[in-house]
């Protein structure tokens, strides 16, 4: 898929790390006297920030806490399991490699906080991949306002119908919509109660070698 530049969500598009911050999401909630729970919820809280993330997670323990409370606590899980087990998604890395080796633009925008970038990225070694990397934080704005990526394709002179959005969520899928930007959306992530099949994208893959090039089997 041809595009101008491509910007790509993180977690649940590029990174399976879901087990992570998993991890960091219980023991905050033990640092508070509340019950764990397990992966496959997590799954389903992550993508809108560490806020809401945080939220939901006292909500579903039935927790008056207040987020401003419990946050610092889990920022400082959320560091310490960052590198714990997180893992590219196959296909990724040969994808990446093609869209470089075509002089693609390429940039990151997440709703992860920006302090947490730099080191995934590098432990990960995609680090030198990407041209621009936003992150939660960068910006007054996160997805799914549409200013983070209207912020990109200003940076890269290109105009948002010329670009391409990866994502795997409704919030991705909704930054998209607002900035006029097509989205192709992969099926294996986070998507939450997103219906992908319905959602609109220009492409619903499996393995991102089937929008960017690479041998599928390998």
């Amino acid at each position: 898929m041809d595009a101008a530049a491509v910007i790509f969500d993180l977690d649940g598009t590029l990174v399976d790390s879901a087990a992570d911050i998993a991890e960091a999401v219980n023991r905050t909630l033990a640092d508070h006297g509340l019950p764990r729970v397990d992966e496959a919820r997590v799954r389903s809280w992550i993508g809108d920030g560490v806020g809401s993330l945080v939220r939901t997670a006292l909500a579903d323990a039935g927790s008056a806490l207040a987020v401003d409370e419990v946050l610092p606590g889990f920022m400082v899980h959320y560091r310490q399991c960052l590198l714990r087990s997180p893992a590219l998604y196959p296909g990724v890395v040969p994808a990446l490699q093609a869209l470089r080796e075509r002089g693609v633009p390429l940039a990151i925008c997440t709703n992860k906080p920006s302090a947490m970038l730099p080191p995934l990225l590098d432990h990960l070694q995609i680090d030198t991949c990407f041209d621009v990397v936003i992150g939660g934080d960068s910006l007054p704005e996160r997805k799914p306002s549409a200013a983070p990526l209207l912020h990109l394709c200003k940076h890269f002179d290109v105009a948002p119908a010329q670009c391409l959005m990866v994502g795997d969520s409704a919030t991705d899928l909704g930054a998209a919509r607002a900035a006029g930007m097509p989205i192709a959306l992969v099926r294996y992530g986070y998507p939450r109660d997103l219906d992908l099949e319905q959602a609109g994208a220009v492409a619903l893959v499996d393995d991102l070698r089937e929008l960017f090039g690479g041998d599928v089997a390998a």
